[in-house]
Parts: structure tokens; sequence; C-alpha cells
């Protein structure tokens, strides 16, 4: 099978560099060039000792105008707003995009607006991104040629909600989620909150009530199981490098066994294959550096209620990795191809 040439933008941030490092030891592809403004000219192997190969002493590029990139799949690990500007002008030259950041997840641009703080300016393309959750949507996504990729914390609620929503076994009304992440989840960027002395040994709440993938959970929950369904979020920091960590509560809407919520699990899952059900509670260090997610669920049948803990590792399949299985989607790869 041919390989193709792919191009990574804001290749010196943490995703970006695991971007390089999975795609640099595809069979099927050929790393090109890498962008990132503030690194340029620096050599790869400067940023992320990780890269493995040739690509180590491949050196950081200025993007400077789309018809100078050979590639066919550009992949954008930008700061939320610069994909805006970034991916129609790709497009335009027939490029296939996989947008690792917030720009195009959300359609409706007063709910970008509100809860991005930024304006949506992307155009009419807005509209042709598909949203990237292999498990859920492969069939659009191998007929796309723009993949919005999700976010880390709604890779792990959808996962973990989608299957007991659609066969209706929980109020869509009633779900409370409280996730943890690594600190690479803040992305590379000096800010004092981040730093080790304020990490370390700490854990704390943030945007409490208006993260921005609350209205991203809410609206690919709702369009998967065709109903409104609200939840209750809120992220935390832990002193971890990398890892989300999603406890999930919800009130059944019926007389459930934990066997019916397992069945749920198994009948949509089963033949999926980065998401595995393990029978013991999950740990983060059973999904780092891999683009599975462990999911498990227990009834409490007192209070008939679930809990639902989801576990992966942020920037592989919260990521990364997900846009790589997202890409072999779009190319007509084995779905698992370099992730396994």
């Amino acid at each position: 099978m041919k390989q193709i040439r792919t191009a990574v933008f804001g290749a010196s941030g943490y995703a970006g560099g695991e971007l390089m490092r999975l795609l640099a030891r595809h069979p099927l592809v050929q790393l090109g060039q890498v962008f990132a403004k503030s690194f340029a000219g620096a050599l790869v192997s400067d940023v992320h000792a990780s890269v493995p190969g040739s690509a180590q002493t491949t050196r950081f590029e200025e993007f400077e105008k789309a018809d100078t990139i050979e590639a066919e799949v550009c992949f954008l690990a930008l700061p939320h707003g610069e994909a805006m500007e970034i991916a129609p002008i790709l497009l335009d030259q027939g490029k296939i995009v996989i947008d690792l950041g917030g720009d195009h997840r959300l359609k409706d641009r007063a709910l970008f607006e509100k809860f991005y703080k930024k304006q949506q300016t992307s155009g009419a393309i807005l509209d042709e991104a598909v949203y990237g959750l292999p498990e859920w949507n492969s069939t659009a996504i191998r007929a796309s040629r723009f993949v919005a990729n999700p976010g880390c914390y709604a890779t792990s609620a959808i996962l973990a909600l989608a299957p007991v929503l659609v066969e209706g076994l929980v109020e869509p009304n009633s779900i409370i989620i409280d996730s943890m992440s690594g600190v690479s989840g803040a992305g590379r960027k000096a800010a004092i909150e981040y730093s080790f002395s304020e990490v370390n040994e700490n854990v704390r709440a943030y945007r409490v009530g208006d993260h921005q993938h609350i209205p991203e959970i809410e609206t690919v929950l709702g369009e998967i199981s065709d109903q409104d369904v609200k939840i209750t979020f809120t992220p935390h920091l832990i002193p971890i490098t990398r890892g989300i960590y999603s406890t999930t509560y919800a009130q059944l809407s019926g007389s459930y066994s934990e066997s019916d919520v397992k069945s749920a699990f198994q009948k949509h899952y089963a033949d999926k294959p980065f998401v595995r059900l393990p029978t013991s509670i999950p740990e983060v260090r059973r999904v780092t550096n891999t683009n599975f997610i462990d999911i498990y669920a227990q009834v409490l049948p007192e209070r008939n209620q679930v809990i639902i803990i989801s576990t992966l590792d942020n920037l592989v399949k919260g990521a990364a990795g997900q846009a790589v299985q997202n890409m072999n989607l779009v190319c007509g790869f084995p779905e698992t191809e370099g992730l396994l």
C-alpha cells in the first residue's frame, strides 16, 4: 500500500510531539513538514526526544503559505482559535485536515463563542467538519476530508455514557461527571498554576460549570442517543504528567441490573479495537502511552444508580492517537495501523 505524506502544525506542543512519534513509526505514512512558529529552525531532537528515526534531524518550520506544503494529510495541533485561520486555506488546497483543537467540534457558533470565549470565523467549512469519534461515527469519518478530533475529557465521557443512553438505561438529565487530568492536558505553556511547585502534592478543580467540553459532551451524546442530555461536569488537575480518569454517576431509568448495563457495553464495543471493558476498576497506568480507553461499570441497586469509570491517555486516545485512528479511517488503512 502506498505511503501518504503528512504535515503537523503545532508540532512543538505535547500533542504535536505525540503525533510526530506515532506518525514517524506508522508503516503507511511519511512524516513530512513540521510547523512550530516559536521553535522555527530548531531540531526536533532538541524538543521531542521520543520521536524516532530520521524525524529527529528534521527542523521545525514557520508556516507561510499552503502551496508550499507537499503533504496529503495535515494535522492541526494548535491552540484554540488558530485552526480557524489555517483549515480553510488547507482545504482549498485539497488537503485532508484533522483538527485536534476545539475550533470545529461545535456546529452551534453561539455555544462555541460562549464556552471558548472566541469568535467562530471558519465560515462554511464548519458545516463540513465531521466529529472524529471512530467508535460511533466511523462511516462519516471514512467519507470525510475534514475531521474535528474530540476533546480528551469529552472522549472519556462520551464513550462511557453512549451505550447506556442509547439503550435507555439511564436518565439523561441525571448525569454527574468528575474528571481528573494530568498537567499535559493544559498544553505546553508557561503559567504559574501549571508549575511543579503548584501542581505537586495538590489537587484542584477548575473551570467549574463553564468548561468547553460541557457543550461538546451534551451535543454529541444527544445526537447519538436522540434525546436531550444534560450533565454536571467538574474537571480537576492532578499531579501526574498524562492521563484522564473520569467517574460518572447516573440514575437508572428502571430496575436494571449490572448485567443489563454490561450487556449494553458489550453490544456496542465488542468489535471496537481500542475500547477495553476490564472486570476490575481501571487505573491510569494501564492506558498510559496507548490508544486504549478502559471502561468499567458498577450498579448500586439500593440507590438505582450506576457508576461508570473510564480512563485514557489524554495525549494518545484523547488527542494524537485518536487523530491517527481517524486518519486511518479517512485513508482506508486498517483502523489499528500504527497504534498497536
